[in-house]
């Protein structure tokens, strides 16, 4: 659920920018059925290579498969500008970021950040923790990251985005997108 929120949430922040294009590569085709149940501001299909489709918009956004294999990897990083890799802050989590990490390594890629995702609220220090351990091993992570909320279920059942939802915490979720992609602008110099 973590990287389809994230593909969603951030296809929408780039949707402010310009056109943008969300394209679902995972197999289990979830955020096209997200997409589906509900109305997103932008277009989602589910092929990602068709190169006539992308040149329309200013910005594609891929959801891919939990964990890419070496091949999708390097489709993905010899096309795209950044490649985000949201990640929980746990044990299970960071040791399959590790092996990601090891396969960008292999076949030379650097164009990528780490995202904290679903991060436990206080008093769990957890995304803190890994946040710190991550930069001081000198990887690249964002410094904002997206805290769990139930806002998120409550978007991804209506299809809709988390500010879209009613919920106390809705505009907090979506606050912790904008300062993502806002991060990643920034990045570019945009």
């Amino acid at each position: 659920m973590g990287k389809t929120t994230a593909a969603i949430h951030l296809a929408a922040f780039l949707q402010t920018q310009g056109e943008t294009l969300l394209i679902d590569a995972d197999p289990n085709r979830s955020a096209t059925g997200w997409a589906k149940r509900g109305s997103l501001p932008y277009e989602v299909i589910d092929e990602w290579r068709s190169p006539q489709r992308v040149r329309n918009f200013s910005h594609v956004v891929i959801d891919t498969q939990a964990r890419p294999v070496q091949r999708d990897l390097e489709l993905l990083t010899d096309s795209c500008d950044l490649l985000i890799l949201p990640t929980t802050p746990d044990m299970l989590a960071m040791d399959a970021l590790v092996l990601t990490l090891e396969c960008l390594h292999t076949i030379g890629a650097n164009r990528y950040r780490i995202m904290l995702n679903i991060i436990p609220p206080k008093p769990s220090r957890d995304g803190e923790t890994v946040r710190s351990l991550l930069q001081e091993s000198g990887m690249p992570v964002f410094a904002a990251g997206v805290r769990r909320l139930a806002a998120f279920q409550k978007a991804a059942r209506a299809g809709v985005l988390v500010y879209e939802v009613k919920d106390p915490r809705a505009a907090d979720g979506w606050q912790d997108y904008v300062s993502v992609g806002q991060e990643m602008l920034e990045g570019f110099g945009g």
